[in-house]
């Protein structure tokens, strides 16, 4: 396929957006938590939607591949402030998935 490894990026920083916010909402706090169970969320849907242009081989994406790093930058700001395993690995998705949007782009 021919954007397989952003493909993969983006299905990892999905997995792991769903799986932090659902998990944030276990935490003690959870009224600390709601800045990045809706960033975790937002960062989800634009993945998935530029993963399904992609796999569609739809060629006019480079804004929303640009949009796509902003959301996925803001998420990892977000997730880098909290000390739980799930935000680390989440925050550390995003950022792989930057970089393969980065790639992409270049």
């Amino acid at each position: 396929m021919r954007h397989e490894k952003l493909i993969h990026a983006l299905g990892n920083c999905i997995n792991h957006c769903n799986y932090c916010a659902d998990a944030c909402l276990d935490e003690p706090n959870v009224k600390q938590m709601v800045s990045c169970i809706r960033t975790d969320r937002v960062c989800a849907e634009v993945c998935s939607t530029l993963n399904q242009l992609l796999a569609m081989d739809y060629k006019e994406v480079d804004d929303l591949v640009r949009y796509c790093i902003k959301v996925c930058k803001a998420c990892a700001e977000e997730c880098g402030q909290h000390d739980h395993d799930h935000c680390k690995q989440c925050a550390e998705a995003c950022k792989k998935c930057i970089e393969a949007c980065e790639d992409f782009l270049s």
